[in-house]
């Protein structure tokens, strides 16, 4: 692929004219236009200044490996971590760059996880099975096979196991928490 071409291809992908690429890094729109249609060569600066613009680098854009965005993951993947409490698996590898971290955890019989103090974000959890009891702030709330729960992660909360069977619940945290 030629850089003409490929300078004008991330543009569009930019959804930016000509005109207004020009503007952002004080060119003309008929440079950007001998540019795109390799009429000339940019300097490394302009180069820079032009991929700035259109939110990438030098590196990215002569990289020949396109970072594939991945979408779905097995089970394998999952990290897990097993304590005489609960075993947790992160269902999303390296989400703490994600908005939010989706696990699967299973709390065992009259067990409960730590208690974590306030922090910035939210949390959102579906029981698969059993029940657990939500305790945040002082307030306790039951929450059975098949619902839901979510709350604004600003004050003391912990959930608990009170019965003699497991729990299974999907839990989200926004941002990542855990």
């Amino acid at each position: 692929m030629l850089l003409g071409e490929k300078l004008k291809d991330l543009r569009l992908a930019c959804e930016l004219t000509q005109e207004e690429l020009a503007d952002r890094c004080e060119l003309t729109k008929g440079y950007i236009s001998q540019l795109e249609n390799d009429l000339t060569s940019p300097s490394i600066a302009t180069l820079i200044d032009i991929l700035a613009a259109l939110g990438t680098d030098i590196k990215e854009f002569f990289s020949d490996t396109e970072e594939v965005e991945k979408y779905s993951f097995n089970k394998n993947e999952f990290i897990e971590k097993v304590t005489d409490e609960y075993v947790l698996n992160w269902l999303v590898p390296n989400a703490q760059k994600n908005a939010m971290e989706p696990v699967h955890m299973i709390l065992k019989p009259n067990c409960s996880t730590d208690e974590d103090f306030p922090h910035e974000g939210e949390e959102f959890g579906y029981v698969i099975k059993g029940e657990i009891v939500l305790l945040i702030g002082k307030k306790r709330t039951k929450v059975k096979r098949g619902e839901s729960f979510y709350y604004a992660a600003n004050k003391v909360h912990q959930i608990i196991n009170k019965t003699n069977k497991e729990a299974e619940f999907i839990w989200v945290s926004s941002p990542p928490s855990f």
